[in-house]
């Protein structure tokens, strides 16, 4: 089978770099996609990886995506990562712009990428046995909680392309793979929702023992990616010990109950 290659959006920083630096060290060739440029010139300096600047928003950018991608090899796997939210706005005080932002990131261009990566990644599949979608949404798209509405609602509409996706790709050799993740602490996805406030971001980890990392999410993609190509892991929700649910979190150190004294 020839060496198998992955699309990465989101590449520039957090989960989406971190998925780069797995599957390339995992033996992936793979184009990392951001909007930064400069970053995406260090990661390939560094892993080998292959840059593409984009706005996953903008048709043209897309084209050009698809473009360059049919013009230098095969796609075996489209890994879309990017993303993000803004605001904690309550639903009845919603900014509408920052809404509209994260339904552009999250929900449109997962779709504006299936439409122009499809062709490819079938093609990919019929000369090598199978391809591969993963869509790394959140627990945010299972579960509501308040000063969240805009975010859930944008990753649940995420979330329903992989889910239809599946359903209409039925009898290809196509996977469809959802990431759903819990609290990450990553540099930029809390700063950027809390509009640079450093400080509130880090108060939203205090106390918080062992929350994910972007190298633990992207561990799961890896191993969603290179599970054998008739293994379909259609949700994996992944949360940190911490935290039992959206809701229920611990603050403070982890210990078996009784032991208090120890």
């Amino acid at each position: 089978m020839a060496k198998r290659r992955a699309v990465v959006t989101g590449a520039s920083s957090g989960i989406g770099e971190a998925a780069v630096r797995a599957l390339r060290a995992g033996g992936w060739d793979v184009v990392g996609v951001a909007r930064r440029a400069d970053r995406l010139a260090v990661l390939e300096a560094e892993t080998g990886a292959v840059a593409f600047a984009a706005d996953l928003t903008a048709d043209a950018d897309v084209e050009a995506l698809a473009g360059f991608l049919a013009d230098s090899g095969p796609v075996h796997a489209l890994v879309h990562v990017a993303g993000g939210a803004r605001g904690t706005d309550r639903v009845e005080d919603g900014n509408v712009s920052d809404w509209q932002w994260m339904f552009d990131v999250n929900v449109l261009s997962a779709q504006r990428l299936v439409a122009a990566l499809m062709p490819q990644l079938r093609r990919a599949a019929a000369s090598d046995g199978h391809a591969d979608t993963l869509f790394v949404t959140s627990t945010a798209a299972q579960t509501a909680y308040a000063g969240g509405a805009g975010y859930n609602a944008a990753k649940a509409g995420e979330a329903m392309i992989a889910h239809a996706l599946r359903l209409e790709l039925n009898g290809e050799p196509i996977r469809v793979i959802e990431v759903a993740p819990g609290m990450v602490h990553t540099p930029e996805f809390t700063l950027n929702r809390l509009g640079g406030d450093s400080a509130a971001a880090e108060r939203v980890y205090d106390g918080v023992e062992n929350p994910l990392t972007a190298d633990d999410v992207a561990d799961v993609i890896a191993y969603a990616l290179n599970a054998p190509g008739h293994v379909n892991l259609d949700l994996i929700t992944m949360r940190p010990v911490a935290q039992s649910a959206q809701h229920l979190l611990a603050r403070g150190a982890l210990r078996p109950r009784g032991t208090e004294e120890l």
